[in-house]
């Protein structure tokens, strides 16, 4: 009687094909017991290499993470290629086998599409350790860490495409079908773009978002209204995480056709703004004192800008712009609440003529007391030291306001009252914003007309090419090319 060992034959003496004698249930659990073993063996020769690779690379942080993410996928690999190959090579021809060996071969392509997962994974994490966000200036690591996550998603979505296909590949049946969907890929492929148009088009702006540098992991936007900061940046759509913690979710083609502010392009430096509406008798002066007070009392302060101006002095109210600065975002919003905060108590507390009031007066009302004043009854003078009760009575009028003569104001010698003149930062902040000067439009007006120069001359030159290619000149051809002499025969 034939044992289990004539069927693993194969397995010693190469590759076979598969027999016609069905297993006996004796040998049935032999084989299983075989594969149970050399599952066995190889979980145990996973946990040596496993070991040997700790133990070489010790020092090494790349082989401690290796060591430690791929542990599981690639024990996993050995376990069921080592059983697989058991029942691929045994010559058994039961109809059980063949499901065994399709399942097993199912769970080595999806165990090899974890390995790889886990291998992008791995990268990614070492590649991110590199750089890092939690920096003053980290406006290139953003940059960077946006791209590494936004390939690591689409390697993830690559790799686990493939794996289904491979997967789906063992059946016979899987391949007629596909065998199929190839032939007519060009009509399924038109409809299938415009059936996705718009899933398209997302995936294209977030490409494009992510590699021209239009946007970044936590980039500091205003969009929709709300103030936040990018979380995600995923194949289609944008996460934004709102100051409230709430997230706001746009298409990525939001980013692409829609203007947004951009609080972090450049850098995360910015200017807060604090606007009052007070009287026309403030003492702007004893404000913009007691301003540069508050903020130089603040830790939020950058010490870069605080300025006091009246921007406006239209109605009833005059218009005061406080402007400071500060790191970032967060911290000018929370330092303008502090300054508003300290300058509504001031103006209460010391300056209380400055606190907004709306006047009304009707119309003629002081000329009309005025006149009553003047040409009312005829007044008659009465004896010195009498009392005339029927004398008509004097009618008051408004009273008049004293003149107060205000000491004159010892203007100190820095100008914080101006934002671009001044001093030498806010005439560099002038330039900045004033656009290119005579001499750089100069240049670039001269480099336009050399590269346009340099065109003409190109497409002239590549005339005469194609002219010369076309139709050759025997005597350009005599005068310009060498006499090659004849060989000896």
């Amino acid at each position: 009687m034939p044992n289990v060992f004539d069927f693993l034959a194969p397995l010693f003496i190469g590759d076979g094909a598969a027999g016609t004698t069905p297993l006996t249930g004796f040998q049935a659990l032999q084989l299983v017991a075989i594969a149970a073993g050399a599952a066995i063996g190889a979980l145990v020769l996973g946990m040596v290499i496993h070991a040997v690779v700790l133990r070489i690379g010790n020092t090494s942080m790349v082989a401690r993470t290796l060591a430690a993410r791929l542990k599981g996928p690639f024990r996993w690999i050995l376990v069921t290629l080592a059983a697989q190959q058991v029942f691929v090579r045994s010559t058994g021809n039961d109809g059980w086998l063949s499901a065994v060996r399709t399942v097993l071969l199912l769970a080595v392509i999806a165990c090899v599409g974890w390995l790889l997962a886990k291998v992008v994974l791995v990268i990614e994490d070492l590649l991110l350790e590199k750089f890092r966000v939690d920096v003053a200036d980290n406006r290139h690591a953003r940059r960077i860490r946006t791209q590494i996550i936004f390939l690591r998603r689409i390697a993830l979505l690559v790799i686990a495409l493939l794996t289904v296909g491979a997967m789906l590949w063992t059946f016979p049946e899987a391949r007629v079908v596909g065998t199929g969907i190839f032939a007519s890929a060009g009509l399924l492929s038109v409809v299938a773009g415009l059936a996705a148009q718009s899933s398209l088009s997302n995936v294209f702006a977030g490409l494009q978002l992510a590699f021209t540098d239009a946007l970044r992991v936590d980039d500091v936007v205003v969009v929709e209204g709300e103030w936040g900061r990018i979380e995600e940046i995923t194949l289609t759509y944008v996460v934004v995480h709102i100051w409230d913690d709430r997230r706001l979710v746009l298409p990525s083609t939001y980013f692409t056709s829609t203007p947004f502010q951009h609080w972090t392009r450049k850098d995360s430096q910015l200017l807060g703004v604090v606007l009052f509406e007070v009287d026309w008798r403030t003492d702007f002066d004893a404000m913009r004192e007691e301003m540069h007070r508050v903020v130089e009392a603040d830790e939020l302060w950058d010490r870069r800008v605080a300025v006091l101006q009246v921007t406006d002095a239209v109605g009833s109210f005059v218009q005061v712009r406080i402007l400071v600065s500060a790191q970032d975002g967060p911290t000018a919003f929370d330092l303008r609440c502090h300054v508003r905060e300290a300058m509504v108590r001031w103006l209460v507390a010391y300056n209380p003529e400055g606190l907004p009031r709306v006047r009304l007066t009707g119309v003629g009302a002081e000329e009309a007391a005025q006149a009553a004043l003047v040409s009312g009854a005829e007044e008659r003078v009465p004896a010195k030291g009498a009392h005339d009760p029927k004398a008509p009575r004097r009618v008051p009028g408004p009273a008049t306001p004293a003149t107060v003569v205000l000491p004159p104001v010892q203007v100190p010698d820095r100008r914080d009252d101006s934002l671009f003149t001044g001093s030498m930062e806010a005439i560099e902040r002038s330039k900045a914003f004033a656009g290119p000067s005579e001499a750089e439009q100069a240049d670039r007006v001269e480099r336009l007309l050399r590269e346009e120069r340099e065109r003409i001359e190109a497409e002239e030159r590549d005339a005469i090419r194609r002219r010369f290619r076309e139709e050759p000149d025997p005597s350009l051809t005599t005068s310009v090319l060498p006499a090659v002499p004849e060989k000896r025969r």
